[in-house]
C-alpha cells in the first residue's frame, strides 16, 4: 500500500491508518499481541525536598527502549484511575509513568480538599512545572525509555499541568489533555512549545468556559503550535472517569461514548506524533490543526 505522508495529521480514516501502520513498523517496542505480562513499579523520587512516589507500567517482553508516555492523575491526587491509564498505555507497548504531583502519600479525600490541592499548583505555576518536570526527567533517565520520544497525557488538573509542561520547553514530542483547564498566566510560552497538541474537551464542560477555549486556541494560533482541539457534545468536565458518576447536572459525570472516542484519538495521535519525530518531522509547522466537533 502506497500512503501519503505529510507533516500535518491525518484528515481522513484511509491516511491514519496508513500512518497507524507505518507507525507500527519504526515503533520498537512491538505490538500488544506479542507481548507479555504488564509490569508495574512503584518509583520513589525527589523535586527538591519534596518526596514523590509515581507509578511506572511497561511490557517486560523487550529489552530494547520505547516510547515513553507521561501520566498525569487529576484533582484528587495519583489514584487507581491514572495507575490504570499507564497500564493500558504499557498494554501498547510504551513505558508509562504516572507522576505524582502532590507528594507521597498526599491524596484528597473529597472535593473540597482536592480543590485546596490543585489550587496550590494552579495559582503557582512554576511550582507546577517543576514539579511535572521532575517526573518528566525520571521518565527520561529509565533505560528502557527512548528519551527522543516522549509524550505526556493528563486528565482534569492533570492536562492543565502537562500544557504547562509543554509551554516550559520541555523536550515532548506531543501532549494530550483531557477535559484538562486551558488558561495560562504565561500565554506568551506557548512560543516554547516543541511538540504538538491534542485537546480533548467536553462541548458542555461548565468547568471550562468558552472564553477560556477561545483564548486557548488565539494563544496556540498565535504561537503557531500544531493543535487539534476535539469536543464531545453531550460530555461534561471528567468524561473519561467512571467514578464521577453518571449525573450530568452536577458538572461532572462519566460518558463512555466519549471515554472511548477520546482514547481512540489519543491512540491515533501519539503513533502519528511518533512517526513525525521518527522521521525529523516534529515542531511546529506553520500551521494549525484547528478545532473539531466530534459527530454522534
Amino acid at each position: 500500500m502506497i500512503c501519503e505522508i505529510t507533516t500535518k495529521s491525518a484528515k481522513s480514516p484511509l491516511l491514519g491508518h496508513c500512518l497507524l501502520i507505518l507507525a507500527a513498523g519504526l515503533f520498537v517496542a512491538g505490538s500488544p499481541e506479542a507481548s507479555a505480562a504488564v509490569r508495574t513499579d512503584t518509583v520513589t523520587y525527589q523535586d527538591g525536598d519534596a518526596v514523590l512516589e509515581g507509578y511506572l507500567a511497561y511490557d517486560d517482553a523487550s529489552p530494547n527502549p520505547r516510547p515513553g508516555v507521561l501520566v498525569v492523575h487529576e484533582w484528587k491526587g495519583l489514584n487507581e484511575y491514572a495507575k490504570r491509564r499507564a497500564e493500558q498505555l504499557a498494554e501498547l507497548g510504551y513505558i508509562a509513568f504516572a507522576v505524582d504531583m502532590y507528594g507521597k502519600g498526599i491524596r484528597a479525600r473529597d472535593h473540597d480538599e482536592a480543590a485546596r490541592l490543585s489550587g496550590i499548583y494552579r495559582s503557582d505555576r512554576q511550582l507546577m512545572r517543576r514539579r511535572i518536570l521532575a517526573g518528566f526527567e525520571e521518565l527520561k533517565r529509565h533505560p528502557l525509555t527512548d528519551s527522543s520520544r516522549i509524550a505526556a497525557t493528563g486528565y482534569c488538573f492533570g492536562g492543565t499541568s502537562v500544557l504547562e509542561l509543554a509551554r516550559s520547553g520541555a523536550d515532548l514530542v506531543g501532549v494530550v489533555s483531557f477535559h484538562g483547564g486551558l488558561s495560562t498566566p504565561n500565554p506568551a510560552d506557548a512560543a516554547n512549545i516543541k511538540g504538538r497538541v491534542l485537546v480533548l474537551h467536553g462541548a458542555d464542560d461548565t468547568f471550562v468556559a468558552p472564553e477560556e477555549v477561545a483564548a486557548f486556541e488565539s494563544e496556540m494560533r498565535q504561537a503557531g503550535v500544531r493543535y487539534r482541539l476535539i469536543k464531545y457534545p453531550g460530555a461534561v468536565h471528567s468524561f473519561t472517569i467512571p467514578e464521577a458518576g453518571n449525573d450530568p447536572s452536577t458538572g461532572m459525570a462519566y460518558n463512555a461514548e466519549a471515554d472511548r472516542r477520546s482514547w481512540e484519538e489519543m491512540r491515533a495521535f501519539l503513533s502519528e506524533v511518533l512517526l513525525e519525530s521518527e522521521l525529523k518531522h516534529i515542531g511546529k509547522a506553520g500551521a494549525s490543526d484547528g478545532p473539531r466537533t466530534a459527530r454522534s
